[in-house]
């Protein structure tokens, strides 16, 4: 990839101007488990160009079949050749610009896709994590195929093949990059933020306000959001409600409990609060969630 290419946006850039999208261009809930589209049919309504953004909870695999065009990872700009492929993890700012007819597919997974399709010990999870442009293997450009095929059919046992496909694909795009001699680790993220999110997972249930979690850390609530939108975008208390609508969002997909019972869960008193923070950060009730994806 030519990295002497022109600049997508300035290095420097406040991290209050970049844009947080969820679906491909888009700011509004992911409305699947997984969701797939070509890039024709979103780039046509951005004039083929996306500005730096980011994803906080979503992981993206893009695969350019036809055209060109050019990203820009963290400031660094990358020529796009046809038939490149695109791992985005979440939190990392990129940005995109396609020549007008530019032909391949974007696949966007939730982060409790790839908590429960990745198991922890097996490296597929921290090779994943890094951003990269590869050419696409030819094995997992037919896997992206078959999941475009069965996510425009609504067939029975739709979620089920949807699921083996993304744990297939996942893995080819693992192996792929695991076999590439520069793949290196995840980049740094600062320690403060790695200890923050070590704390979120142990005591999210708990409701711990941010202030909490900076005294334990042993700095200020306000340096604390200072490090989480450097690193994301979102302030320490998104970060926390994040971790909470991920579990809710994993039990309401893979499970069966009902959501009152998934609402005591996650350390909610009333269940009628939990619907309400559970729509307001997805735009979708718990109900509504779980009808929309089905097993």
């Amino acid at each position: 990839m030519d990295p002497q290419g022109p600049d997508m946006y300035k290095s420097h850039m406040d991290s209050t101007q970049i844009l947080n999208f969820n679906l491909f261009g888009e700011s509004g809930d992911l409305p699947d488990v997984v969701h797939c589209e070509t890039i024709e049919a979103r780039s046509r309504l951005h004039d083929w160009e996306f500005a730096p953004h980011r994803h906080a909870r979503l992981h993206q695999v893009l695969h350019l079949d036809s055209g060109c065009g050019e990203a820009s990872l963290e400031g660094a700009p990358h020529a796009l050749a046809p038939g490149t492929l695109v791992n985005m993890p979440r939190g990392v700012v990129h940005g995109y610009r396609f020549d007008p007819g530019a032909q391949g597919r974007v696949v966007t997974l939730a982060s409790e896709v790839l908590d429960d399709t990745l198991r922890p010990g097996e490296g597929l999870a921290q090779v994943l994590a890094r951003p990269a442009l590869l050419p696409a293997p030819p094995d997992a450009a037919r896997t992206l195929g078959l999941l475009a095929e069965a996510y425009g059919a609504r067939d029975f046992a739709r979620a089920q093949v949807l699921r083996g496909l993304i744990a297939l694909l996942l893995a080819q795009i693992a192996r792929a990059l695991a076999q590439r001699h520069d793949t290196g680790p995840a980049p740094a993220r600062p320690d403060i933020l790695r200890r923050f999110e070590t704390l979120v997972d142990r005591h999210f249930r708990a409701h711990w306000p941010v202030a909490r979690y900076a005294d334990t850390l042993a700095i200020t609530p306000a340096h604390l959001s200072r490090v989480t939108r450097a690193a994301t975008g979102r302030p320490a208390s998104a970060v926390i409600e994040d971790r909470l609508i991920r579990e809710a969002r994993r039990n309401l997909v893979y499970t069966n409990l009902p959501v009152q019972t998934i609402a005591y869960d996650l350390g909610f008193e009333d269940p009628a609060y939990f619907s309400r923070v559970f729509k307001r950060a997805t735009g979708l009730s718990p109900s509504t969630l779980r009808q929309q994806h089905p097993a």
